[in-house]
């Protein structure tokens, strides 16, 4: 997946569309990302013990990231993100559009 953890993405996709959020959380397993203060579902929790209460919390769902696109902070635009392979044999994420190192 070329989406990391700490990047500014935008969404073009759904009932956010148009938002610009930073990634949270990645899960690679079941290729789905979590977006700080977007996509926020409403969860009920049930009172597990006297101090914490149950009732309904609000938290992060997850997100597919073909509904994400990646915001370059060179051009501030949403593209999308190559790779280029250094010679030490690294690889690099690269904007698209113009051709910056991510």
């Amino acid at each position: 997946m070329k989406i990391k953890k700490g990047d500014n993405v935008l969404v073009i996709k759904g009932k956010e569309r148009g938002k610009v959020g930073k990634v949270a959380a990645v899960n690679s397993r079941t290729q789905t990302i979590k977006l700080i203060g977007i996509n926020i579902g409403k969860k009920h929790i049930k009172s597990r013990d006297r101090q914490s209460g149950g009732g309904i919390v609000e938290i992060a769902m997850p997100l597919n990231p073909a509904k994400v696109m990646f915001m370059c902070s060179h051009c501030n635009k949403p593209v999308k993100l190559g790779y280029k392979i250094t010679s030490s044999g690294d690889k690099e994420r690269i904007c698209k559009i113009c051709k910056s190192t991510v």
